[in-house]
């Protein structure tokens, strides 16, 4: 690990640039923020950019080296020329505590941009602070999953196989919301008020809409067609009863 204690970059280096997605990639956006934030490193003081490396590729696992081929060609350059590996942030290389080691105890140096001055002690911190949140977010993401299936989403599908069970739910609920207010409903159509008058009379005493606040003629309508749905389904099977 080189420690730049007035932040003058000396000497020459290599960069080293990663994105751990295609889309990433593809975009450029996450490369070039990495860039802007090694040039701004190394402005000023007497330094030699020997070469650049980037790649797409995940850093997960103890062996990332063996999964990032241009880390790897990095690493030979920086041994080759005697240059400093420089890296934008020290996730970049990896959120791995023994991968960070490994490299710590090999012969290349290293810069991160965002922690010029940290030691070896710092190094070592900030790589297990960074793998435990790994596996924080990792196991967020299995409990969110194995909730989603317990629902009745089937992973890895998309479409109306997963909308399904939400739709129903909420179909099942604004058809109980609509039962409950059917008496009132009753009453008011046997007074003869019209569907804007019902809404003034709801909203006058104070009756909350389906999710709360004022009543709208849409939902008025809303509850009367549920309500008429309900009274031919119920209509149909008296009749097939009958029938059978």
């Amino acid at each position: 690990m080189v420690s730049q204690g007035n932040n003058v970059a000396a000497g020459k280096f290599i960069a080293y640039f990663r994105v751990s997605t295609q889309k990433q990639g593809a975009s450029g956006l996450g490369l070039e923020a990495q860039q802007i934030a090694v040039a701004a490193y190394l402005n000023g003081g007497s330094w030699e950019l020997v070469s650049e490396f980037q790649e797409v590729e995940t850093g997960k696992g103890s062996d990332a080296l063996a999964k990032r081929p241009q880390l790897r060609a990095a690493l030979e350059a920086c041994r080759k020329y005697g240059a400093i590996l420089i890296i934008a942030k020290l996730d970049r290389l990896a959120r791995n505590v023994h991968f960070v080691s490994g490299l710590m105890e090999s012969r290349v140096k290293f810069v991160a941009c965002d922690m010029p001055e940290a030691n070896e002690l710092t190094i070592h911190i900030m790589a297990a602070f960074a793998e435990h949140e790994a596996k924080r977010i990792s196991q967020r993401t299995r409990d969110a999953l194995a909730v989603a299936k317990g629902r009745g989403m089937v992973l890895g599908q998309a479409g109306a196989i997963n909308l399904r069970p939400n739709i129903e739910e909420r179909q099942q609920a604004a058809y109980a919301f609509a039962n409950k207010l059917r008496p009132m409903f009753d009453g008011m159509k046997t007074r003869g008020l019209s569907q804007r008058a019902m809404v003034e009379e709801l909203n006058n005493v104070g009756v909350p809409a389906a999710k709360g606040g004022g009543w709208r003629l849409s939902q008025v309508q809303r509850i009367i067609a549920r309500h008429d749905a309900s009274a031919t389904f119920t209509g149909i099977m008296q009749a097939d009863a009958i029938c059978h």
